[in-house]
């Protein structure tokens, strides 16, 4: 675990903007100071060479980059003079000294400061007088890596963001997933290959398309160490808020990971990872985001490419995007006989079961659920993530189940694991425990129905059960005489005419035959109905509550009665206690 001194030595600079910065805007001034200092200090003892290095391929007209990453012996550089001690050496032109500087580094760390927007707390900073201030605390922090280590920086900085996010509370759900849900999540992506990844020199990629401040990938990398210090996890994730990215970025860069993976843009509109596949995949989307914004491109992609490009099997309505990052997903997993992939994903209630027969949900489940692409679903506890309180789920999804798990869907209700949190951030009020975590875990490991205290909590089902088929059942017109009235022309002449207001649909599941249904249901109500087969759609849904419904009998009348009784005759005496 990280020095508690550092962190709250970074903590105390704090102090020093109180008044001039709202508690919710520290972060905007010390998470990218943090990552400057240490850069500083991480380049430091190569800086003479690397600075030797320019001016000797600069003379000789080539191209420098290469070189200097190799003297720098990093995945970046810096190629200006200067540093955090030099720059204290000339207060009066600090806030110019420091943007030189960090436009000294190497592209890929300039985009951090930059998406930062760190100019705009070097002039807001300069302004309050504080410029200096703030640089020299960071300059007097010791963060070489022989006495920092990339671990120790990793914590202090997660911590950190921790704590900021938390201090915002209004925005950071939408790019701060709880450690809790991300742990649970990880777990159930590489449970089944455990055995896999403790092989000496594995090499495995995973990729989050809504990467937020990297919290997942973090702990996809902390979880497979733990496993095999050997292995590599390589990195990919795309970000849509810059200020998130570059936390991502920082923090990745801190540790001493290679950021070249981690793109800027919207993911639905701008894959910035076109045509790469991978191994595992996590993704916390936006709940019940609408995709207005960029319906024109998602549509061109759908009409134009169909099953080319990432959206074929259909679209969700407008109003709720979190089904085309399922889909995004999806097109990038490896084909089964190149490995496949594992992909977990966080979604609200609504991809289960809105949307009729046809509609572009019900096509998307049903192309995953033909697909045979759906491990399981879990019901996680309300109130688990900080900017909503609603039910949410995680869905496995994988194009290389196991033999035992082939044409099954795995459903766990672990709505009731939890426990309440001291204290609340945002809309979070509960977390997991590591022991829910382990038993959610195991459930999902043994795949067999199971049931705590009579309730059930994992129930298995094929993937045919969650399917059905509407049917249009038709009524003849009558004259007034009640007779009934033929077609005279076209090809239906000679038959009845159907009746559209007296015109109804059925949902027969998919593995009864419609026939045997019909006649069990409908003629017995309606001897003169049929169905009209060119209507007839196939749906998909996953009903999850109703498959955990548990009827509890109402008590006897009798007790309901002697209940109530005593409640009144307790009232009764009140009030002649009272008027006494």
């Amino acid at each position: 675990m990280a020095d508690p001194n550092l962190s709250s030595f970074i903590w105390s600079v704090a102090d020093l903007l109180r008044g001039d910065y709202k508690q919710s805007e520290y972060g905007k001034v010390i998470l990218p100071f943090t990552v400057l200092r240490r850069l500083d200090c991480v380049l430091e003892s190569t800086k003479p060479a690397v600075l030797k290095e320019l001016e000797t391929r600069t003379q000789a007209g080539v191209n420098p980059e290469p070189f200097l990453l190799k003297k720098a012996g990093q995945l970046f550089y810096n190629t200006s003079p200067l540093d955090l001690k030099k720059l204290m050496g000339d207060q009066d032109h600090i806030g110019e000294n420091l943007r030189s500087y960090i436009q000294a580094f190497s592209p890929a760390v300039r985009d951090i400061f930059e998406s930062f927007e760190f100019h705009i707390q070097i002039d807001r900073l300069a302004k309050a007088k504080l410029l200096y201030l703030v640089t020299e605390k960071f300059a007097n922090i010791d963060l070489h890596p022989e006495v920092v280590s990339n671990a120790q920086m990793g914590s202090v900085f997660e911590e950190l963001i921790r704590k900021f996010a938390e201090l915002s509370n209004e925005t950071a759900g939408e790019h701060f997933t709880p450690r809790d849900a991300i742990r649970l999540m990880v777990n159930l992506l590489f449970i089944e290959d455990d055995e896999a990844l403790t092989k000496p020199g594995v090499v495995r990629s995973i990729y989050d398309p809504t990467a937020g401040t990297g919290g997942m990938l973090s702990v996809a990398e902390e979880h497979l160490m733990g496993l095999n210090p050997n292995a590599r996890l390589v990195m990919y994730g795309q970000e849509l808020n810059p200020e998130s990215y570059a936390i991502c970025k920082a923090d990745m860069l801190i540790k001493g990971q290679d950021i070249a993976n981690i793109i800027l843009g919207n993911t639905l509109s701008e894959d910035g990872l076109l045509g790469k596949l991978f191994d595992y995949m996590l993704s916390n989307p936006p709940f019940g985001v609408e995709w207005k914004k960029i319906e024109a491109q998602i549509r061109r992609e759908f009409e134009q490419m169909g099953f080319n490009g990432r959206f074929g099997p259909g679209l969700p309505r407008v109003s709720d995007g979190s089904l085309l990052f399922l889909l995004h997903l999806i097109s990038k997993m490896r084909p089964a006989v190149d490995g496949g992939s594992r992909i977990g994903i966080v979604l609200n209630g609504s991809p289960l079961f809105t949307g009729g027969a046809g509609s572009g949900e019900s096509e998307i489940r049903r192309y995953v659920l033909e697909n045979d692409l759906v491990e399981a679903i879990i019901a996680l506890p309300t109130d688990m993530f900080y900017n909503t309180g609603i039910s949410t789920y995680v869905w496995i999804v994988s194009n290389r189940k196991p033999a035992h798990r082939k044409g099954k869907v795995q459903l766990i209700d672990a709505s009731a694991f939890w426990q309440k949190m001291r204290k609340s951030l945002g809309s979070k009020r509960k977390e997991l425990k590591d022991e829910h975590i382990d038993e959610i875990t195991r459930l999902f490991g043994h795949f067999e129905e199971s049931t705590q205290e009579g309730v059930p909590i994992s129930r298995i089902f094929k993937n045919e059960d969650f399917g059905y088929r509407t049917i249009t059942v038709e009524r003849p017109q009558r004259d007034e005489s009640g007779k009934v009235i033929l077609a005279t022309k076209g090809k239906t002449k000679g038959k009845p005419v159907a009746d559209s207001s007296l015109r109804d649909t059925e949902n027969v599941p998919l593995h009864e035959d419609v026939e045997t249904y019909f006649k069990r249901e409908v003629l017995p109500h309606a001897a003169d109905a049929w169905i009209d087969h060119e209507k007839t759609k196939v749906g998909y849904e996953i009903p999850f509550n109703r498959h955990f419904y548990v009827f509890k009998p109402p008590r006897p009348l009798g007790e309901i009665d002697a209940e109530l009784k005593g409640v009144t005759d307790k009232i009764l005496t009140m009030i002649q206690g009272l008027s006494a």
